[in-house]
């Protein structure tokens, strides 16, 4: 090795240094030619700019919540067809073939609101509304009687946004097979959209694959999930959840929970024992439950809200499955009935098919 360095080292000194004075030398020369360019740039007159291009005004544009408004509008009643075939097409042969506004005009048009699963009790009340108006103006014709009950269920349903604080934990509760998995991951979807920090916590540890299933659409929905083991502690689950709240600074908890026959006062107890943990470690967030009704089942919906609602502090309704039924009346029917707000309706299965409920765009679009 020795021998082989003092060799490289020798022809290092023997290496001829042209090469580098000529590198030197074109430098300077740039240099200098670079230097001379700059002095008589100084000395040349200033050329006037090229006159600017006039800006045109922009043109003014439609606020994006209208627009946004139209395009939702739009699809609700795309997807509510079926609904709406049903119950605006009978009525408008009930106005096309009504010569006056009389009592078989009521009484056909009360028929035709309890078919749509508006319930009798609320049927009836929205006719006789209608009745005292017909009554106090003689001049409405079947057209404007329609017209009115459209204004009258309108009333009856209101629309009140949910108010959402932080931090919140929301339950979201209701019988298997209803679409609460769905719900939750399109849920999680919209809140992180409108800027909130979500996380699901899988708290149905009865269901085979529950938690798999609610992964996935976590995964679509972008945002974290807490789980365990199938056949853990709920409340264990939603201990978990608790603490991953508080690290991550979450806005938003969204629990799911087991499939709950509403005639099963023991899995009812379950409910209560996860809110009494979210008490004694979350009691800074305020708790509120939505319960997810699927609007195929009909007055069984209804029956369904009614006893959830005497176990659970409900903030309101997901109705699910819109698209697929022809009676979308039960919404009428369970605010009416039970004063339970609907919050979301979901009308597909696509990651943006639940939306917030509003009672003129769901009752012009069904009616």
């Amino acid at each position: 090795m020795a021998l082989f360095d003092k060799f490289r080292k020798n022809r290092k000194e023997e290496a001829p240094q042209e090469p580098q004075r000529r590198a030197e030398s074109d430098i300077k020369a740039a240099l200098d030619a670079e230097s001379a360019r700059l002095e008589s740039r100084e000395t040349e007159a200033p050329q006037p700019a090229p006159p600017a291009k006039p800006v045109e005004p922009l043109k003014p544009e439609a606020p994006a919540e209208e627009s946004e408004k139209k395009g939702l509008f739009g699809r609700l009643k795309s997807r509510l067809t079926r609904t709406h075939d049903n119950l605006s097409g009978k009525m408008d042969d009930l106005v096309e073939n009504a010569e006056e506004v009389d009592d078989d005009f009521f009484e056909e048009m009360t028929d035709i609101l309890i078919m749509a699963d508006v319930g009798v009790k609320t049927a009836d009340e929205a006719v006789s509304k209608l009745r005292e108006k017909c009554e106090a103006d003689k001049s409405i014709t079947p057209s404007q009687a329609r017209e009115e009950l459209r204004e009258i269920l309108i009333g009856i349903m209101g629309s009140e946004p949910m108010i959402l604080s932080s931090p919140m934990v929301l339950f979201v509760i209701g019988v298997n097979g209803v679409g609460k998995t769905t719900s939750i991951g399109k849920l999680a979807s919209r809140l992180k959209t409108v800027g909130r920090r979500v996380i699901i916590c899988a708290g149905d540890t009865f269901r085979a694959a529950a938690a798999e299933q609610l992964t996935i659409w976590a995964d679509r929905a972008g945002v974290p999930i807490v789980k365990q083991k199938e056949g853990a502690d709920p409340a264990a689950v939603v201990f978990d959840g608790i603490q991953a709240a508080r690290q991550r600074g979450a806005d938003v908890l969204i629990v799911d929970t087991a499939g709950r026959l509403h005639n099963k006062a023991h899995l009812m107890e379950e409910l209560r024992k996860m809110a009494r943990v979210i008490s004694r470690e979350f009691p800074e967030a305020k708790t509120r439950s939505l319960l997810v009704i699927d609007a195929t089942t009909g007055q069984n919906g209804l029956a369904q809200a009614s006893v959830f609602k005497d176990v659970a502090d409900l903030e309101g309704i997901i109705l699910t499955k819109l698209d697929g039924t022809a009676k979308g009346g039960i919404a009428i029917a369970i605010r009416s009935e039970l004063g339970l707000p609907v919050r979301y309706i979901g009308v597909g299965e696509q990651l943006d098919d639940l939306q917030p409920f509003d009672a003129r765009e769901f009752i012009e679009a069904i009616l």
